[in-house]
């Protein structure tokens, strides 16, 4: 974001860690940051185009300084690094009838982590397509729940210890899934 629209951006974050987003208006937000209404039309279209863009300015960033992803609680890292900087703004977009945008870009940050994951696990196994598709899929629907679950309990959980016990309760799962899909394992249907 350039320096204007950062400035705008700020304000509405700051505004939204104080109180929910249908009570915030374009008024307040000039207020703010010391630019006036025509700046702030000028920039956006209105406070939904405004927390679109910044959604997905932020989930674009998580995507770009990612580490490798080479587990199920490192998925859930990025859904930390989306949600928990800013608390209080979170839950009040959660919470809000924009929740379909911060949603859209939390499904599209947990399925580009799934895709990294299942790469990441599977390399040097020959997983079918049809079978890496469903995996991702299977993957992405079970931390889309855990992330709606802990966003439901307004972030009141330490998430990631409950997705370490889960990977613990359910250890070599994956892998064997992997192996089976490969056919390097009874049962699969290629042996």
């Amino acid at each position: 974001m350039k320096g204007t629209e950062k400035l705008i951006a700020n304000a509405f974050y700051e505004l939204l860690e104080e109180k929910p987003l249908s009570r915030i208006t374009v008024r307040e937000i000039v207020e703010r940051c010391g630019v006036n209404r025509n700046t702030f039309y000028y920039h956006y279209r209105d406070i939904p185009a405004l927390l679109e863009r910044i959604i997905k300015a932020r989930a674009d960033q998580i995507v770009r300084e990612h580490g490798r992803l080479e587990s199920i609680p490192d998925c859930i890292g990025l859904i930390l690094q989306f949600c928990r900087s800013d608390r209080q703004a979170i839950l009040h977009i959660y919470r809000s009838i924009q929740r379909e945008v911060f949603l859209d870009h939390l499904e599209r940050l947990m399925l580009y982590a799934v895709e990294e994951f299942v790469d990441s696990a599977s390399q040097g196994l020959s997983i079918p397509d049809a079978d890496r598709q469903l995996l991702i899929r299977y993957y992405k629907c079970t931390l889309i729940g855990i992330a709606l679950d802990w966003l439901n309990a307004g972030m009141s959980y330490d998430i990631l210890a409950r997705a370490e016990r889960i990977c613990e309760l359910f250890a070599g799962s994956t892998r064997q899934a992997f192996l089976r899909s490969a056919g390097a394992l009874p049962g699969s249907a290629a042996g």
